[in-house]
């Protein structure tokens, strides 16, 4: 049975992160608020949890999880070949909604999905999802929505979706807006917008002019 908390309670958040950070540590899904929707995490490390969320969503290997972090620090142990111009998005963006497609590191024992060796990361400019995310490390993290449908703007419409196949839900009330994040690519010499989501390619442009944009 899922359990679900108001996170705009003090004494139900700290309660809720706790119980979210344990279900996490198990191996089980949660789903969180963020400043564009809400979304469905499992430990990025767990590939059956990783597994189970695709499986919740109806979503094939073929589109692998984004991953969600609290600190820039942490991209330090997941990529590699980390551009100069990389470092400065992420300076000039995050926490916020700019998700980065790197190279990640080889030694990593995660399945994401088929990645062909690339991880999207992102930080969030939400404080429910960092204190999680400093807590229980790296997530997977999906739109809390069925394949298909629409993400979803309040924890009503996730539940109404996914169900008990969500062990505990934050409940942080309506998310900011449903403009998703924008996806640049790092893997390549110069950046590569793949998606204008909440920053357009000219804002992008001011701290890397050398931006290109994907057909």
């Amino acid at each position: 049975m899922a359990r679900r908390y108001d996170t705009n309670d003090a004494t139900d958040r700290a309660t809720g992160l706790r119980e979210a950070a344990s279900a996490v540590r198990r191996g089980e899904l949660v789903v969180l608020p963020t400043d564009t929707v809400y979304g469905v995490g499992a430990d990025a490390f767990t590939a059956e949890a990783v597994g189970d969320l695709l499986e919740a969503k109806g979503r094939g290997r073929n589109m692998p999880s984004p991953v969600l972090i609290g600190s820039p620090n942490t991209l330090h142990g997941l990529v590699t070949d980390f551009s100069e111009m990389a470092w400065e998005l992420v300076d000039a963006f995050w926490p916020g909604a700019l998700t980065i497609v790197a190279k990640h590191q080889p030694s990593l024992q995660w399945d994401l999905g088929e990645t062909r060796g690339t991880v999207a990361v992102r930080m969030p400019l939400h404080p429910v999802a960092i204190e999680l995310l400093n807590e229980v490390g790296p997530m997977a993290v999906s739109s809390a929505n069925l394949t298909g449908h629409r993400a979803p703007e309040d924890c009503d419409a996730a539940q109404e979706m996914l169900g008990d196949s969500v062990s505990v839900y934050l409940d942080g009330g309506p998310t900011p807006g449903i403009v998703p994040s924008s996806i640049v690519d790092v893997t390549g010499k110069v950046p590569v917008l793949l998606r204008a989501g909440a920053l357009t390619a000219d804002e992008l442009r001011k701290v890397v002019p050398d931006l290109e944009v994907a057909n």
